[in-house]
This record gives structure tokens, sequence and C-alpha cells, in this order.
């Protein structure tokens, strides 16, 4: 990868878990009401066919990572678990009585992801309830895929027992980096042998993929750090691996990332290199790209859905199955009907009233027209296929725009173009958060004053 690329991409960009990106929502169109409308819409359309996904936020951690730009609290008192959790059953009851009060059916759970945060802050008796008392009012579907995020220093046994008990079967932990200079920087002291001994633990209980979190261009990286984390990792071999840039981020309120200074961390073309040289290691240990920053085994399912074209990519990030109903529970948790987004309140306090005064606690949101919809289809063609391709049906006003940009990447090696379609090179995949952005109209219609993405390099 040569400078010069580098150079010339190295802007500020979404990582497009949404379009539009949340940035961009038309706050002043949408309503609870229209976001319930598209509730009940997406379930008739849906639930019977292929299930509906539930996201849960469980947001609280025992110290602050300053590397984290997740909304979370910090917090060393348990005593906060019993009462957060009663409110995330309200919510779920709320959703509940507006499907059934519309459809008379019960919902039918394909997807459910538990993330922070850290779930594992919680108890496993109180994970336990919580399940439990949210699948008694659901149907499960077949072979459903329930996953949720670990922390190494505190997942013990008996969480991963709990959740495999209640049909969970893949699990992610957040590694970051094992250098002991970057780990306090990020404020991250996490031994090797705490994540060899969970990872270890779920092979045996029975997971069928266990998933690591690396992150690159944390401060101090150098890719001598960088390797010997992908060496350590690979003694584990975990089946899926995701492979993130670290966002720098400190201008959000709430973000912690002021733990080192701007200077500690890599230059877009020094991290570049972590990426490049990470993905070649990794390739050569047997790990193949999917999509973008992930990167799994052949065996793996993600993989899988790669090879057969189900891949999806939502506000959880990547997915081997896709359901048009995601509802997010909990503080901050976002919603997707796919013709609605919407947001839960930020704070466990607004939120925990929201929920008592029998509101469904959404705070914003964006009501997607026809125009957003299209676009949405093509940015995650882009996303998770690398390509797409428009005809009149799906062509959209700007689009010689779009290809007047899309020469230049062309030109540069990013993107194959042919007459309705647009591929991108293997030498373009670290750039597809660029590409996607030449099709988001919204940005291009309304560019922002501030910087408000991070750096797509």
């Amino acid at each position: 990868m040569n400078t010069s690329l580098i150079d010339k991409y190295n802007i500020p960009g979404p990582r497009y878990t949404s379009y539009p990106t949340v940035p961009f929502w038309d706050e002043g169109a949408f309503s609870g009401d229209l976001w319930q409308q598209s509730v009940i819409r997406s379930f008739n359309e849906s639930n019977n066919a292929e299930g509906i996904s539930i996201y849960i936020h469980l947001p609280f951690c025992e110290q602050l990572c300053t590397f984290c730009a997740c909304h979370k609290r910090i917090t060393k008192q348990h005593s906060v678990e019993t009462p957060y959790l009663e409110s995330v059953l309200k919510e779920w009851d709320l959703y509940l009585d507006l499907l059934c009060a519309e459809t008379g059916r019960k919902p039918r759970i394909k997807e459910l992801h538990l993330g922070g945060g850290t779930p594992t802050f919680f108890s496993p008796e109180n994970l336990k309830k919580l399940l439990e008392s949210i699948f008694a009012k659901a149907d499960i579907a077949d072979s459903p895929e329930f996953s949720f995020e670990g922390h190494p220093n505190n997942t013990t046994r008996e969480h991963l027992q709990t959740l495999y008990d209640l049909g969970f079967r893949r699990c992610s932990f957040g590694v970051q980096d094992y250098d002991p200079q970057v780990q306090k920087a990020i404020n991250r002291i996490q031994p090797f042998e705490n994540v060899e001994r969970v990872t270890h633990w779920a092979r045996e209980i029975g997971y069928i993929s266990v998933s690591h979190d690396l992150v690159f261009g944390l401060p101090f990286h150098t890719w001598e750090k960088m390797e010997f984390t992908i060496r350590k990792t690979l003694e584990l071999k975990p089946d899926r691996l995701a492979f993130y840039s670290y966002a720098h981020v400190p201008w959000i309120k709430g973000v912690g990332q002021r733990g080192f200074d701007e200077n500690d961390l890599p230059s877009g073309e020094e991290k570049r290199k972590l990426y490049e040289n990470g993905k070649k290691l990794l390739e050569e240990l047997g790990y193949i790209e999917v999509g973008m920053d992930h990167f799994a085994l052949a065996h793996d399912d993600l993989y899988q859905s790669m090879v057969s074209g189900s891949i999806h990519r939502n506000f959880m990030g990547y997915s081997s199955s896709k359901t048009q109903l995601m509802i997010g529970l909990g503080m901050s948790a976002i919603s997707d009907s796919w013709y609605a987004f919407a947001q839960n309140e930020k704070s466990v306090e607004d939120y925990q009233k929201r929920v008592a005064e029998g509101k469904i606690p959404v705070f914003r949101g964006h009501i997607l027209n026809d125009e957003d919809l299209n676009i949405r289809k093509h940015i995650l063609n882009l996303m998770c296929r690398l390509e797409t391709s428009w005809d009149l049906q799906t062509s959209f006003p700007e689009i010689e725009n779009a290809l007047g940009a899309l020469k230049e990447m062309e030109d540069d090696g990013l993107v194959e173009i042919s007459k309705n379609s647009i591929k991108i090179t293997e030498k373009g995949r670290a750039f597809t958060r660029n590409v996607a952005m030449t099709f988001d109209l919204r940005m291009m219609r309304n560019k922002p004053e501030t910087r408000i993405f991070s750096m797509t390099i």
C-alpha cells in the first residue's frame, strides 16, 4: 500500500453499520408512533419466515478502558444488576404488548446478542433469569444464533455453561492487545493466561465459534507489538477474529479516550502497515478475510455465509444470517425495523424512567424513505459482498457524481467499474469505507462542518 494512496484516502468516514448513518438521521420527521408502526409492519412481513433478532445492551463495566467508544457506565456496585434487568424485561413486555395486540402472535427469536459494556459483569444467575424470562414469552427458531461478548478477566466457567445451556453457541472475547505498554495506556490489563483459560473452557463446554477481538492503531503500537499479539492469539486458534481499526473519537461526549496523548498514536501510514502486515500474517496462518475488519477459518459460519452470499451487516456488525426486524433492548440500544431506526435513551436513569412510565424508551430515530432503502442496499452490498449493481429501478439522482469519484478510485486500482456495476478489488479492500461513501447521498447533501467520524484508515 503506497503512501500516496493513504494520504489521499485517509479521511473521516462512517463504518456503515447502517444507512443513513446516525449523524444524518432526520430526527425531525421521526416519532414514536411512526417507529411502532414500522415495527408492526416488519413483524407482519417477516416473523414467520425468518424470525426476529434481539440485541440486549448491558452497559456496566468495573473499569474504564480508554480506547472504548461504547455507551457504558463504570461501577463496581453489582447492586445495579437487578433493577437494570427488570427495566429490560419491562421494555420487552412493552414490545410484546405492541406486537401481540396487533397480530395475536408471539415473536420467533432467530438471533440474540448480548453486548455492552461488559455482559459478564452480570452474574450467571441474573443472566439466566433475564434470558429465561425473554424466552418464556416467545418461540425460538430452529438453529438459533445466540452470542455474547465476554471480558476474559471476569468471564467464569459458570457464565459459559449457563449461557450454553440456554442455547448460546458463539462467544467473543475482547483481547485488543497483549503488549504491556499498550495495555497500560488503554487501561486494559489482561494476561494471556486469562484469555487462554476462557477460550479453552468455551471449547470444552461445546461452543462452536470462539472469536477474539484485536485492535490495531492503539497508542504505542508498532508492528513488532502487533505481530506478538497476533502470534499469541494464533496459539489459541479462535474460529474467527475481528481485526478492528482503533477509532479515535475523543470529542464524543462520554468517550474516555483521554488516557494518552494523540502523539502516542501511530501515523496513518504506520497504522496501514499494521493492517497490511497483520492481514498477511493472518492469511498465512489460515484465516480468510470476510467483509471489512473480520477474518475467519474456513469452517466458521461467518466465512460460509460470505461464500453463500447470505452474510449481513447491521448495528451488531457482521452476521451470518439476516432478520428484517431487530429489536434493541436496554440503554442506548439501537433497533432496526428495516423501514426505520430507533435509539433508546442514552443514560441508565433516563432509560429506566421512560420504561417505568410504560413507554418504549426511544428518544431519536429515522424513517427511511424509498431513496434511503435503495442506497442502503447498495452500501450493504459493498460492505458484505464488495460489489453492487444497479438498473433504472435501483439507480439514484447523483449516480453520475458517484461514478466520477469511483473512476478516480478505478484509476488507483481500488475498484473495477462495469456498465451498471462496481466491484472492490483486493487492493481496494482497505478502502471499502471510502467506496461506500461515494453512494452516501445523505452525507453528500449535508456535509458536516465539524469532524464527526473516525479516519477511514
